[in-house]
């Protein structure tokens, strides 16, 4: 029988490793690899579809990819380097004491999600000072390891790199993932006001690549840019919907997810406005951008997107027209969406009308794939 969310914390301690405690054996994820193999080969259903067959007994976890996480000493830190903006993440229930994270495992409880891909963004540690972001980097990676050590059954995490520094980038990706055994990179839509397409970024691209690792996009709270935005006060309301579609724009135009294919790259907010604009843009794009490399809806499903739509079914219900239910996976864009309005984040995806099958993939089966859990 499936062990309580409460339970699990309380047997944290029992000795069994992490793949146990999430649902999977070792045996049985060498099971599920093989089953995906096959599938690969003979057109079979995704690897996401396979994570049931492998472990019938027990459903996949219900895995929240859009968490934020921080501490005052690392807000403190990335404000002496010259952030200005930490003030709308203080204060918001999203660090590791214990009052915080027992109404943070209630929240969870409540919306019936079992583990949350924990990130630092948009507080990404990316500095023009070489030292500063290392150090940031550094910092960002090892708190939240070390917030997953802790509470294995309920975080994982995807690291932060100290960009625009490549080489610099590339050792904390290794550190991250190899010896940290973080679940994948977060970055920002853009670095210093850089595109996230920026050539010189390619060599993450080629390293999550080689690794089948996953990249997860968050706006960086930049206005886009544009002083429309800003002096407007529009800055989360208008201006991260707009960077999220530009920054698919921008990587379907550099024909990055087709040259990176097995770099899994998850866009937040359904990816803006990607959903409602896939038609024109195919028509647009033949005189607009004759030399993009392939149809913009074939592109686009080369990616994921979360489901952070603040409770919108009908948004929900055209993103699954048109990119596919594989393609989906839930986010909440905790702690911004807390109590009430964090249990609406899994329940407007069960009550949106989709078919049965459609909620378990965007639940569950998609992102257990993706994150290998």
């Amino acid at each position: 029988m499936k062990k309580s969310a409460s339970s699990e914390i309380a047997s944290e301690d029992s000795g069994k490793n992490a793949s146990a405690a999430r649902g999977f054996t070792r045996r049985e994820w060498l099971a599920t690899s093989s089953l995906a193999a096959g599938a690969l080969v003979c057109g079979l259903p995704s690897f996401a579809e396979l994570a049931v067959v492998a472990a019938p007994q027990q459903k996949p976890l219900c895995i929240d990819v859009h968490a934020h996480f921080w501490t005052d000493a690392y807000l403190d830190l990335v404000t002496s380097y010259g952030k200005t903006d930490t003030n709308i993440q203080r204060g918001r229930g999203a660090g590791p004491d214990e009052a915080e994270i027992a109404k943070r495992f209630a929240t969870m409880d409540a919306a019936g999600v079992d583990l949350q891909v924990l990130s630092v963004s948009p507080q990404m540690p990316h500095f023009a000072d070489k030292a500063h972001a290392v150090n940031a980097a550094k910092m960002a990676n090892d708190m939240c390891a070390d917030a997953v050590q802790r509470w294995p059954q309920r975080f994982t995490a995807f690291a932060a790199l100290p960009l625009p520094h490549i080489d610099e980038s590339l050792r904390e990706l290794d550190h991250a993932l190899a010896q940290l055994h973080m679940a994948g990179v977060a970055n920002t839509t853009a670095i210093l006001g850089r595109s996230v397409a920026d050539a010189a970024f390619h060599p993450i691209y080629a390293e999550l690549n080689r690794r089948k690792s996953v990249l997860f996009l968050h706006p960086a709270g930049n206005n886009a840019n544009s002083s429309f935005i800003a002096d407007a006060r529009l800055t989360w309301f208008v201006g991260a919907p707009v960077e999220d579609l530009i920054a698919v724009a921008q990587l379907i135009n550099a024909g990055i997810p087709k040259r990176f294919p097995d770099m899994k790259i998850i866009n937040s907010h359904l990816g803006g406005a990607v959903p409602t604009v896939l038609a024109r843009w195919d028509s647009i794009s033949t005189w607009e951008e004759p030399a993009i490399p392939e149809k913009p809806s074939i592109a686009a499903r080369r990616m994921w997107y979360d489901t952070v739509d603040y409770g919108d079914a009908p948004a929900l219900r055209a993103a699954v027209d048109t990119l596919g239910a594989p393609q989906l996976v839930l986010g909440s864009d905790f702690p911004y969406e807390s109590g009430k309005a964090y249990e609406l984040c899994a329940s407007y995806i069960r009550d949106s009308g989709l078919p049965a099958q459609d909620v378990t993939r965007i639940l569950r089966s998609n992102a257990a794939g993706l994150l290998r859990l």
